[in-house]
């Protein structure tokens, strides 16, 4: 699967995706969260991927796509082994 094929499918509705901060804190559902859609901000047309919280009281977020689909800053978190700052969930839902 290409990286643009795996961009494509972590923000389809209904997919569980992973923060990687979870690799620190993997408490229950802790940063797992569904992706609801893309929206587009009316003024700038810039591309919004929002998501809903698995855990706490389910928080409705909204990050723009690049930022969703970014590198994990390895130099700020060198202990950290997933690549992407969200990628999709393979566990089990507790």
């Amino acid at each position: 699967m290409s990286k643009e094929e795996a961009h494509e499918k972590i923000v389809e509705p209904g997919t569980i995706v992973q923060h990687f901060k979870r690799e620190m804190e993997s408490e229950g559902n802790m940063y797992l969260y569904e992706v609801v859609g893309v929206a587009h901000h009316s003024e700038t047309d810039e591309s919004l991927v929002v998501y809903k919280a698995l855990y706490g009281e389910g928080k409705m977020c909204a990050r723009p796509i690049d930022m969703f689909l970014s590198e994990v800053d390895h130099e700020k978190y060198p202990e950290v082994k997933q690549k992407y700052r969200f990628e999709v969930y393979e566990g089990d839902l507790f």
